[in-house]
Order: C-alpha cells, then structure tokens, then sequence
C-alpha cells in the first residue's frame, strides 16, 4: 500500500475488512462480501453496544439514516444515485459502500460530454480483431461490463454530465440486466450476476447540463447528501482527512484547535453571506463545502511545512483560503474583501486571539492576487 499514491478502500482497509467478514454472521444478500449491519458499521464506525472486539474507526461523517437507506437500495438491486453539492462526500460514499459490499471499488466511470456507449458497454482491442476477428478476446469489457459479470458494484461519477445517448443505454442495464453484444455470433449476450448493482453520483449544481430522464430517475433510488453545517461534525471530517494527509506526507505540524475554529468559522460566516445574497454575482463560486475546508488546510500545512517555519500559522491559514476560494477576478476577491472588512476585522478587534494574523493574512493574499 505503501508504493500508492491513494489506496482504494478495499486496501486501504484491507486488514479490518478482514476481520469484520471473519465475526459476521449476518445474513448476506447475493453475493455480499459483509451483511447490512457490518456495512453500516465499517462506515460510520463502531459502538460500544456493538459488542466487538475491536474498534472500527468512522469514516463517512453524516446523517446514519442515509447510509441506511444506500445499503438498502444496494440489497434490493435497484440503482442508488448519491446528489449533492460539490464536496459533500458522495464519491467516498460510494467508494466505501462498493468496498464493503464486493471488495472492489475500481470499477468506475468518469461522466464527461465525451464519455460514449463503449464506456458503458465494451470496446473492441482493435489489433486483435484485425489478426483474428471478433470474439470475447478480443472485447474489452467496461468497467460496468465487468462489474455485471463478477456480481460486483459499478460506480458512475458525475452521471448528468453524460449525454443522454449514454444515459440511456445505462437505462437498459439497470432494467434488463444484461448486455447484448450484435457482433458476436454465439455467447452474444453478457448476463448480470447475483450482486451486480450501479452506484451513480450526481452533483445538484449541475441541474441543466445533462438533466435524467423520467425513465432513469425510476431506475435509481435517490439519496440526497447534504452540505455539513453542523460545527461538531465539521470539526471530525476535516481532523479526520487532516490527519490522513499528514501520514501520508509523513509530516509532522500540529493544526491548532484554535485555527481549526477559525476555519469553520470563516466557511460558516461565509456561507451565510451567500444565504442572504441577492444574485449568483454576490456568492462565492466555491460551493464553501467540508472538501474545499479541507483543500484550504492542505494548502495551508503543505505551505508551512515546506516553506515557513514549520508552523502552523494564521496568517497561512487565510492566504490559503484567500488563494483557495478566490476563482473569480475581480467578483470572489470583492466578497472575501468585503468579508475580512465587515466581518473578520470587528471579531478581531472585539475577540482578538488568532483573528488579528488572520485578517493580516487575508488583506495581504487579496493584494496580491488584485
């Protein structure tokens, strides 16, 4: 795992799944690698009255219900799709509900305007089919092919941002099961096995580009994940990621409790600020998510461990959120002005601490990037 730059889940977690399938003694639809139960627990992290022998660590921060929901969609056979703003943790959702459930969450499709049938379907290995003709050699079997054959979970990103041709040829996957190959003679036909569904994510902001038909909307099951605005929650994510990060660069820099606060501090202020705006033109375009807190950290520490003194600072904490969040010129550099003058510099003088650095910090990014 060592040689990754990122490790799917199912390596990534490889020893404990191990140990979760070896006590589970849950029933277990189709071919499910866990139960329900364990799936939920491998999730959202184990309790006391679990009973186990060990602790499992949480993994996905949100509402149990909509876990719940998910893994029961993926028993039925039905197709889930994750909808949500940018950053609200759908794809790592799906990453780990597809590595608990198969042990196998590669099995991807990118949703671009350039993504075709055969990205869904299968391709031809051109060479081959010149030296010996068509046949099940010579195909290669997308990712959602291969998921149907093994019984295993096909996962869809950004499924709105397909055309609707690749649209519907997803619609006939998820209701007849199978895939016909016209260009094979005999064995033309690749049945889904026990097991086989699709987790597809969409974000909300996207409504317009490629919008679902009625009849793929009833293919799926929708679950709406929503942006993290609770400040305890909050807090846990982007400790949790940070400390990801921080063993995988093998750093060593402490984030202090009171920067942290003052990052979600600023994403909550912010966020209120576009609440109350009139026009898209008074709104940030950053979707002010859990992720994009979490970008702004990264930048932040990876900054200060290669660059500054090793330290954590403030006036580091804003430059990078600052730098982060300002995508627009001038109309994003207006608003975080307009916010570090209305909001950060009264809190500074009234509360002081680390606001101060902080507002020193984000005058001098803003003057840079003007």
């Amino acid at each position: 795992m060592s040689d990754l730059l990122r490790a799917p889940a199912e390596i990534k977690y490889a020893e404990e799944l191990d140990w979760l399938e070896s006590v589970d003694d849950g029933p277990k639809p189709f071919s499910w690698r866990l139960s329900p139960k364990m799936v939920r627990l491998f999730i959202l992290g184990s309790e006391r009255c679990d009973g186990l022998d060990r602790e499992i660590p949480q993994k996905w921060f949100g509402d149990r219900s909509l876990v719940e929901r998910a893994v029961v969609t993926l028993a039925s056979d039905r197709g889930l799709l994750l909808i949500g703003d940018p950053g609200t943790g759908k794809s790592w959702l799906a990453e780990l509900l597809s590595a608990a459930i198969c042990r196998s969450s590669t099995l991807v499709v990118q949703g671009t305007a350039g993504t075709t049938e055969d990205h869904i379907k299968y391709s031809w290995n051109v060479s081959m089919v010149i030296a010996k003709g068509q046949s099940r050699e010579s195909m290669i079997p997308s990712p959602i092919m291969t998921a149907m054959e093994t019984g295993a979970i096909g996962r869809f990103e950004e499924l709105t941002r397909s055309t609707s041709d690749v649209q519907d040829a997803l619609i006939s996957i998820l209701s007849e099961k199978y895939i016909s190959v016209p260009e094979l003679d005999s064995d033309g036909i690749v049945f889904a096995k026990p097991g086989f569904s699709v987790i597809a994510t969409a974000n909300s902001r996207d409504r317009g580009v490629n919008d679902l038909s009625s009849a793929l909307k009833r293919r799926f099951n929708f679950v709406r994940i929503p942006v993290v605005t609770n400040r305890k929650s909050e807090a846990e994510i982007v400790r949790f990621r940070t400390e990801e990060l921080l063993r995988r660069h093998q750093i060593e820099l402490d984030v202090p409790p009171t920067l942290l606060d003052v990052l979600l501090q600023s994403f909550a202020d912010l966020r209120a600020s576009a609440a109350a705006a009139g026009s898209d033109d008074e709104k940030l375009e950053s979707a002010l998510s859990s992720a994009e807190q979490i970008g702004v950290l990264e930048d932040a520490i990876l900054h200060s461990n290669f660059f500054g003194e090793r330290e954590l600072t403030a006036r580091t904490l804003a430059s990078s959120l600052v730098g982060s969040l300002a995508r627009r010129e001038p109309e994003d550099l207006a608003i975080l002005n307009k916010y570090l003058h209305g909001v950060v510099e009264p809190r500074s003088k009234d509360k002081g601490g680390a606001w101060p650095e902080f507002l020193e910090g984000g005058r001098d990014a803003i003057a840079t990037l003007s």
